[in-house]
């Protein structure tokens, strides 16, 4: 059997001398690994780089088999990151959180096109802004809603006020306003600004404190069902 789709390069590894097992998420079809022969040559190398947008074709006698990778390059999405570690990490997480936190197979559209969105961004942030930090924690936060564990943060789990939503609880996934959680401050989450807004300007610490947030119910909902932790 045959079919074609577009996809984001997740990750690619070495098989035999020249060819590679390349995890794609594609549009149609999911995440779906397939063997790109000659994927480590001098013409295909640039091709199966994490983070790339490609063209695929897959191609296996039954539907359940490995398959084989035929791909065109898009976009280099990779390339564009490369002078920057700090895009290149953001860019590595992303796949690396897709390649473990997606069943094989399995079509998530919406998490495809919220991911390409995420590179395309990452790959033209060369300003001296850096919106890239939190590019990637909305990501994230968005990656959990696409795969139907979203918070709600639209208005106080206690007290149903939408203003001042500092603080999320860790076992509904809700808001709660910096009165309602003050008795509880140490057992919630904090709630940074900018996930609920557009903000460009983004301080470290709230993007670390977003991470801490999102990080933690990505593993409660997606990992830890797995038996699985966050990748490094």
């Amino acid at each position: 059997m045959e079919w074609a789709d577009e996809g984001l390069v997740l990750s690619a590894r070495r098989h035999g001398e020249n060819g590679a097992i390349v995890n794609l998420l594609t549009r149609e079809h999911g995440r779906h690994s397939g063997l790109a022969r000659g994927a480590h040559g001098r013409t295909a190398r640039g091709v199966y780089q994490p983070g790339n947008h490609v063209t695929a074709r897959w191609r296996g006698r039954l539907s359940e088999h490995l398959g084989n990778w035929t791909c065109e390059l898009i976009a280099g999405y990779a390339a564009a990151t490369l002078d920057d570690p700090g895009r290149l990490a953001a860019l590595s997480s992303a796949c690396a959180m897709l390649e473990g936190a997606l069943p094989e197979r399995e079509p998530a559209p919406r998490v495809f096109v919220d991911t390409l969105a995420f590179v395309t961004a990452l790959a033209l942030d060369e300003g001296p802004e850096r919106r890239w930090p939190a590019t990637y924690a909305r990501w994230e936060l968005q990656l959990l809603s696409d795969l139907g564990f979203g918070l709600d943060l639209s208005a106080c789990a206690a007290t149903g006020v939408t203003e001042d939503l500092v603080y999320v609880s860790p076992k509904s996934g809700r808001s709660v306003s910096a009165a309602a959680g003050a008795p509880y401050r140490d057992k919630l989450l904090v709630l940074p600004e900018f996930l609920k807004s557009a903000v460009v300007a983004v301080e470290t610490a709230d993007v670390l404190a977003a991470l801490r947030l999102t990080g933690y119910f990505l593993e409660r909902h997606v990992f830890a069902p797995q038996d699985r932790t966050l990748p490094p």
